[in-house]
């Protein structure tokens, strides 16, 4: 590993910080309590995304050690989040909308080839020790897991506004930890559940935001499906099941609303 000196971060996040590098890259050095395997484990999924044809920043050389803490060199992407821009430009929420739909319609084209984990076991792995779910209903959501169809395709796995990066030229995918192999549908399905959990948490603070998002995700899940249309039914299967999943993530605000969304399961 390369040992590396520091000035400022540029940027803060739960599990890491952002260091600008040489010309057009950025430094993402994990926290002293992030796991070196887990490091690594995204690297292989950076690579593995950017092999696949998707948008979204390459990863440069190998893992990086400064001041204890491993990290990983990026290909930099300038710009704001859609989280960060939408908001303040209101006007504009069906246009922003239709863009976030379009951008994992094409995403979900590309056929993920590398050894990466399959979303089904993702799945089964979270709602097999959900102890918060009645036995009855965890068995109920795993008999639906498998009668629902795998998939072959890139899946995000956390794809919601804050993830994506807009610049004046370009729109750009990030955060790629949870991405898996597996069916279109249970992507969009997490997507609405992220989005919707939201609004009814504390995560967005005031009704104008709140009814911001709900038209936000009302439009982007109409274009996604005139995009590649087909699937509605099959998308609303997949709704408990990433609920209940979503409850492994520890999330105490959103614990009542997920489990509400879970026992929708017909």
């Amino acid at each position: 590993m390369k040992e590396i000196s520091l000035d400022q971060p540029i940027a803060h996040g739960r599990t890491a910080d952002i260091y600008a590098w040489e010309d057009g890259q950025i430094l993402k050095l994990f926290h002293d309590w992030f796991p070196l395997e887990d490091a690594e484990y995204e690297m292989k999924i950076a690579r593995a995304v950017h092999t696949s044809g998707v948008h979204t920043p390459a990863v440069i050389g190998g893992i990086v050690q400064a001041e204890g803490r491993n990290g990983l060199i990026y290909e930099r992407v300038d710009g704001q989040s859609m989280l960060e821009v939408a908001p303040r430009q209101p006007w504009k929420i069906f246009e922003y909308a239709k863009r976030f739909a379009a951008l994992q319609a094409q995403m979900h084209e590309r056929v993920f080839t590398a050894e990466v984990p399959t979303q089904r076991n993702k799945f089964e792995r979270r709602l097999q020790h959900l102890e918060i779910l009645p036995s009855t209903l965890r068995n109920k959501l795993l008999e639906q897991l498998a009668s629902l169809p795998d998939g072959d395709r890139v899946c995000h796995g956390d794809f919601h506004p804050a993830n994506v990066l807009i610049s004046d030229n370009d729109i750009t995918i990030i955060d790629w930890i949870d991405s898996s192999r597996g069916n279109p549908l249970a992507d969009v399905a997490r997507t609405t559940i992220i989005l919707l959990g939201a609004v009814e948490s504390p995560q967005l603070p005031n009704l104008f935001l709140k009814t911001f998002v709900k038209v936000f995700h009302s439009t982007y899940l109409k274009n996604y499906f005139l995009l590649r249309s087909g699937g509605e039914d099959e998308y609303r299967r997949w709704l408990p099941i990433v609920a209940a999943a979503r409850l492994s993530e520890g999330i105490q605000e959103l614990e009542k609303w997920l489990v509400e969304q879970a026992q929708k399961i017909e």
